[in-house]
């Protein structure tokens, strides 16, 4: 083992391989919600399951096998802002980190760091869980290597599982995963020091407040305190991981959402919403501009746009300061003007997310919205307008919802054209508020397996199939490790808008062959030439190709397409 000392290794996030994760839901059933809702994210070809960026990166690897450069598209390529803020938070406080961004991406190295180095904790990070499978393979990872390192999980799925589990469950869950401590806090980076600091000197944890440990019943729990961190006085120092970020990175300005939506429990998590200044922005974008690789920042901002005054005034920076990258954001469109759609699309803005979640007025006023649904009508028609991409997302099968409401729904897509979309499964959290008015609205059940007065999970899950099959207008977004992020990748690997239209709906062909029962549920031969197209165009002009004689068979395709196959 060399000299090198570690006081806290992060490992980020871990998109499990699909097949893995695949097997492990279809064990729930393939009438359950969870699997029907992960059935519109993947297709079946020559007998394997691949997801869009699976195929993408089978194809690309095809027509670019010496491109060393380019990392497969996966949404871990965006450097994870959960490992830039807490490593920035504990290096200033004098500890000494290290990181690997993306587990399946970085095995090998990890492995390395964990064999070569003294490390004293190495924390696990849980921003994207849903379920502790992810988590599990970590740590079984890293116990083959290093047996002696003490393991640290926080984050929101931890503090979900706490506030809506009995102890004996929390017990059990704590006792499967195998980590030595869970902190149990919204935000804990507080507590993280506390922990690393008492490891070091060798003193008690038993006082660290938000924290559980291992003691001789099992795990014991301290008090949970709110932590107050400022993000003014707490921004990333992004030139401490310049050598691995990419061309991706994300950025937050505020912490929590100012709204109270009653299918969401992110402000119940978060606290009180908080906003970092202008000026603190201008200084960690001016940094991320420095370092002159980045070419798409991602503000995960719940609301990014609200204050409306103070959106303006981040919009006029970013113009002044002309900032080499694009961004994207989280966007409330019913709060859109002229001005700020001019101001968003100078400054760079590539696309925004829409939360729509519903076409129907009563559904968004069961789900306390507090929008009208003509604000949104005019907000997509200026974002249209001004060429800003847009991935509309809707909820379908929440309380109140019944079979005339989700007309209202498509009738809605259909005339606002979003250039994305995507309806899901609504997820019966009981950490929501919607959960204090089950009995109001007959709710039974939870997470995927729901019932309530006019619809159930079952349902649901039918009529989002019939979105799936039916809408026109705007083209449906496959979510495993692809959603809108993936667009962006795209973009940014010199594939053109309409290419990606084009390699997305060619995409969803193969799934409308598995809905409809068509071509032994395998994508069909028409499907793939598209793919294919859409990805290789580039190199189809590069070759001054204009033929595209293409067939679905690789070798053939390549030749055809004027390609050296030695």
């Amino acid at each position: 083992m060399s000299e090198h000392t570690i006081d806290c290794l992060f490992i980020g996030h871990n998109e499990m391989k699909f097949e893995e994760y695949l097997n492990k839901v279809e064990k729930m059933g393939k009438d359950s919600g969870a699997y029907r809702d992960l059935n519109l994210s993947f297709v079946k070809y020559k007998d394997r399951m691949y997801t869009a960026p699976d195929l993408y990166n089978k194809f690309y690897s095809k027509v670019n096998p010496n491109d060393r450069v380019s990392k497969p598209l996966a949404i871990g390529n965006t450097f994870s802002l959960t490992i830039a803020y807490l490593g920035t938070y504990l290096y200033r406080r004098g500890f000494s980190i290290d990181y690997v961004n993306s587990f399946q991406n970085d095995k090998q190295k990890l492995a390395d760091k964990l064999k070569n180095n003294n490390i004293l904790t190495i924390a696990i990070p849980t921003t994207l869980y849903t379920s502790m499978f992810p988590i599990l393979e970590i740590i079984n990872f890293v116990k083959r290597y290093n047996t002696t390192a003490k393991i640290i999980i926080g984050g929101p799925f931890i503090a979900t599982q706490m506030k809506t589990q009995d102890e004996t469950i929390v017990q059990d869950l704590f006792k499967t995963i195998g980590a030595d401590y869970y902190i149990n806090n919204s935000e804990g980076e507080g507590a993280l020091v506390e922990l690393l600091r008492a490891m070091k000197s060798g003193a008690p944890v038993h006082d660290i407040k938000s924290l559980s440990f291992k003691d001789t019943n099992g795990f014991r729990t301290n008090e949970s305190v709110f932590e107050n961190n400022s993000l003014d006085e707490n921004s990333v120092e992004w030139k401490l991981f310049s050598d691995d970020i990419g061309k991706f990175v994300a950025v937050r300005t505020s912490i929590s959402c100012p709204f109270s939506c009653s299918f969401c429990g992110f402000p119940q998590h978060a606290g009180k919403y908080r906003t970092c200044s202008i000026e603190s922005i201008e200084r960690e974008l001016n940094r991320i501009n420095e370092l002159g690789q980045i070419q798409s920042v991602s503000f995960i901002d719940d609301t990014f746009n609200v204050p409306k005054e103070r959106f303006k005034e981040i919009l006029r920076m970013m113009i002044r300061n002309k900032y080499k990258f694009k961004w994207n954001s989280h966007y409330r469109c019913q709060f859109a003007d002229r001005e700020t759609i001019e101001l968003m699309k100078e400054s760079g803005c590539e696309g925004v997310f829409l939360g729509i979640e519903s076409g129907n007025q009563t559904i968004l006023q069961n789900m306390n919205k507090h929008a009208k649904l003509d604000d949104y009508r005019k907000g997509i028609a200026l974002l249209n307008e001004y060429d800003i991409t847009t991935h509309a997302s809707f909820i379908i099968g929440f309380p109140g919802e019944d079979e005339e409401t989700v007309k209202d729904t498509i009738a809605f897509i259909e005339e606002t054209k979003p250039t994305f979309f995507r309806a899901q499964l609504w997820y019966c959290d009981p950490f929501t508020p919607i959960w204090q008015e089950r009995k109001k609205y007959g709710i039974t059940g939870s997470q995927f397996e729901w019932k309530h007065k006019s619809m159930d999970s079952r349902r649901a899950c039918d009529i989002i199939d019939s979105i799936f099959l039916t809408v026109k207008n705007s083209i449906w977004l496959p979510q495993n490790n692809f959603e809108f992020e993936g667009v962006f990748q795209l973009l940014h690997r010199n594939m053109e808008l309409g290419q990606i239209k084009k390699f997305v709906n060619a995409f969803n062909q193969g799934i409308k062959n598995k809905l409809t029962k068509e071509y032994l549920n395998e994508i069909n031969e028409d499907a793939i030439i598209d793919i294919k197209q859409s990805i290789y165009s580039e190199k189809f002009h590069e070759n001054n190709d204009s033929k595209l004689l293409i067939s679905s068979d690789e070798d053939l395709f390549m030749m055809e397409a004027g390609f050296d196959l030695e």
